[in-house]
């Protein structure tokens, strides 16, 4: 049987409390590559001395950085993950044994997500399984999608791990609501200006959101955590709707009407 080496690939900025604990956990891998855009808070000092290599970039955008990092990784498979991310004894065992075995066609393989929020595991409200095509053999993938919804595209088969990675996604509610303002500035521009009915279009949106999270998707069973979620969720939803609307009264401020 052919040695398969497997890489990990990271972008990381201003990722110092908590990459470490991904590195901690990498130690089965041969290679880790961690693509920094220009931290300062010690980041790339930090991933030095645990062992990857570290590499700067501009910043181009989350699907263009994610691919300068999965080809700046030399590895027979290559494990695309965020500095917010980990992985367990159980899934690292899961990946070895997947990728030494692993058929010529079959070219990446998925596995769910489970998220560490408000001191718990949410398992409910549309979090888990959250399931992303992660491994991927190398020159068999490519990042492709925009700002907010970048994925692998893989040439071949896909096929499914059944442990997931351990995602700490927020440091808390403040820094869930500083992500939440930076989507909806994103979403707002892609979009383009809209009119007051946007807006309107919003509120019933929002409603529909917080049902699906918290009813829907049982994110009652998440307790307080779960509530916050499905509200934090729902005024996303408007906030996007909002600022749409906002620019084009940028537009009209600007035109004199």
């Amino acid at each position: 049987m052919e040695i398969q080496r497997i890489g990990i690939a990271v972008i990381a900025k201003n990722e110092v409390d908590r990459i470490g604990r991904l590195l901690k956990g990498a130690t089965f891998a041969d290679e880790i590559v961690v693509i920094d855009s220009g931290s300062t808070d010690g980041t790339q000092t930090l991933c030095e001395k645990m062992g990857a290599k570290v590499l700067f970039n501009e910043w181009p955008g989350y699907s263009a950085q994610k691919q300068f990092a999965l080809e700046a990784t030399t590895a027979d498979w290559i494990l695309n993950l965020d500095a917010d991310e980990a992985i367990s004894e159980a899934l690292a065992r899961e990946i070895q044994d997947a990728t030494a075995n692993a058929r010529p066609d079959v070219c990446a393989f998925s596995m769910p997500r489970l998220s560490w929020y408000l001191g718990r595991w949410i398992k409910h409200g549309g979090w888990y399984p959250d399931r992303k095509v992660r491994l991927v053999r190398r020159g068999k993938g490519k990042w492709s999608g925009d700002t907010l919804h970048e994925h692998l595209m893989v040439e071949g088969k896909t096929f499914h791990l059944s442990n997931p990675i351990l995602h700490y996604v927020y440091r808390g509610i403040s820094d869930q609501l500083n992500t939440m303002n930076r989507f909806s500035d994103i979403y707002a521009a892609a979009r383009g200006p809209s009119k007051s009915w946007f807006v309107m279009a919003g509120i019933v949106h929002m409603i529909g959101k917080f049902a699906e999270c918290y009813a829907w998707k049982l994110g009652f069973l998440d307790g307080i955590a779960g509530l916050v979620i499905a509200v934090n969720s729902a005024w996303y939803v408007f906030l996007k709707h909002a600022k749409s609307w906002e620019l084009g009264l940028h537009e009209e401020n600007r035109s004199g009407n």
